[in-house]
């Protein structure tokens, strides 16, 4: 069974936010180590990862881009569209089955540009087997019209200690 990077990273920010209903990740994780011009986009990086984990896979589309680009384990999907019929809808349920924590995040804005990097660790039960993978992410966010949005991300993935 092949677990994507993609549906690990989904619960960095989703395993705080079911541990901790009330407290948003934003404060917990995204205000420690992103440097305040690149906060904003990190905010939109936690919305998208707490609607996989809501399972609101509506809700997760609106912050990607329509020409957004998406690695993962080698493949890619060239848009929203094609990550909203190949990925989503398996992103959503591990995302909301798996627990899942940042351990260091950085970023940074530039103009209309940022980055945010993040690095956590998966665990739990997927479909009856046991999950461990140390997990990476890097999503490359651009404003338009006002907003934050993604438009590149790249997930990748490696057995953790078990």
């Amino acid at each position: 069974m092949r677990i994507a990077p993609a549906i690990a990273m989904s619960l960095m920010i989703a395993g705080t936010a079911a541990a901790h209903p009330a407290e948003t990740p934003t404060k917990s994780i995204t205000s420690k180590a992103v440097p305040a011009p690149a906060r904003p986009a990190a905010s939109v990086v936690d919305g998208f990862h707490l609607a996989l984990a809501r399972g609101d896979t509506r809700a997760a589309l609106r912050f990607l881009a329509e020409n957004a680009l998406i690695f993962e384990s080698g493949g890619a999907e060239r848009s929203k569209a094609e990550y909203a019929s190949h990925h989503l809808a398996a992103d959503a349920a591990f995302s909301q089955a798996v627990p899942a924590r940042i351990t260091r995040r950085t970023g940074e804005a530039m103009g209309s540009t940022a980055w945010i990097a993040s690095e956590g660790r998966t665990t739990g039960k997927w479909k009856g087997k046991a999950v461990d993978v140390v997990t990476t992410e890097t999503m490359i966010l651009r404003r338009m019209g006002g907003a934050w949005k993604i438009t590149h991300i790249h997930w990748s993935s490696s057995p953790g200690d078990q």
